[in-house]
């Protein structure tokens, strides 16, 4: 538990605190949302396909004297391909340097296998370790909540436990707050307007990704991958972008192009308003479509990604 000292950061005005927060959870749970109410704004794409989140992310907020580093994970499951253990590998390796864990769980669907494997493996960990509920919003009977609260407090003395919704916001003021003063006291890692530390050409090739999984939710296998190959800034102030949109096999390239090539307009008309708002400045976006076969296979396509890659 924080002392009130710590919960409203330090007695003296001018010390400042920053620390780091891994953010763990099965699949589905609502990590990247919660990542992004917690920040302020959208720094990790959503979707309801399992595994959006590939590599760690980091988002940026500051509450107070504090600057929190969130670390936003791929989902914990019980992996069965190579691209699965290298998600899930990244996602344990986040713990090496954080104050603090958030270990997120879908409220409606409550504690399976796989939230009670990673509680276990928590069991060791020497950080702070808070559960946060989410998704209470679409939890009817409440007393379920409580019940839920106190089997996850019988397996593992959390610091503290938290309800949420991410989605409407509700409870994430509080967990902020709270998280502000369990980081510890010293100076900030990044700017006081930092958000994340991604780099735009990452971000905007994420935020295509994010579109290809609205308007492709059932097609297309997580494995589809998205590549900013150039980024070139106009004399007017827009900017003209190329992506590169890399499937396994040539029936996949045709779902993503759609008859008449509507479905890749589709998906380049929303990409290009996402990036728009995140660059603040107009762009001109040309998505390519190319099969690139077992890139599963190929160490270089993780290192591009951010990702370990397993010998296995």
């Amino acid at each position: 538990m924080a002392t009130p000292e710590e919960a409203h950061g330090s007695s003296e005005a001018g010390d400042r605190r920053c620390g780091f927060v891994t953010v763990l959870g099965p699949t589905n749970a609502g990590k990247s949302t919660l990542v992004n109410a917690l920040v302020g704004t959208k720094v990790a794409i959503v979707s309801h396909k399992v595994q959006t989140t590939r590599a760690p992310i980091r988002g940026i907020a500051v509450e107070g004297q504090s600057q929190i580093v969130f670390l936003d994970t791929a989902g914990i499951f019980n992996p069965k391909r190579r691209l699965d253990r290298a998600m899930i590998d990244a996602a344990w390796s986040g713990l090496e340097d954080a104050d603090a864990v958030l270990l997120v769980i879908d409220a409606a669907a409550g504690p399976d296998d796989d939230v009670m494997a990673i509680v276990q493996r928590l069991k060791t960990a020497r950080m702070k370790r808070i559960a946060v509920l989410n998704k209470i919003d679409r939890v009817e009977d409440k007393p379920k909540l409580l019940a839920l609260a106190k089997r996850l407090d019988q397996e593992l003395a959390f610091d503290r436990i938290f309800m949420v919704s991410a989605l409407d916001g509700k409870g994430v003021a509080d967990l902020r707050t709270y998280l502000a003063g369990a980081v510890p006291i010293g100076p900030w890692h990044y700017g006081e307007d930092d958000v994340t530390d991604v780099p735009m050409r990452t971000q905007a090739a994420e935020m295509t990704r994010e579109c290809i999984y609205r308007y492709l939710h059932q097609e297309l296998p997580y494995t589809t991958t998205v590549e900013t190959m150039s980024w070139k800034t106009l004399k007017d102030g827009s900017a003209r972008i190329e992506q590169t949109i890399y499937v396994e096999r040539d029936g996949q390239k045709k779902i993503v192009l759609g008859k008449n090539g509507a479905t890749i307009k589709q998906i380049s008309s929303a990409a290009r308003r996402s990036i728009e708002e995140m660059a603040g400045h107009r762009v001109h976006l040309f998505l390519f479509v190319k099969v690139r076969e077992n890139w599963e296979s190929d160490p270089e396509r993780y290192r591009e990604m951010g990702l370990p890659f397993p010998k296995s």
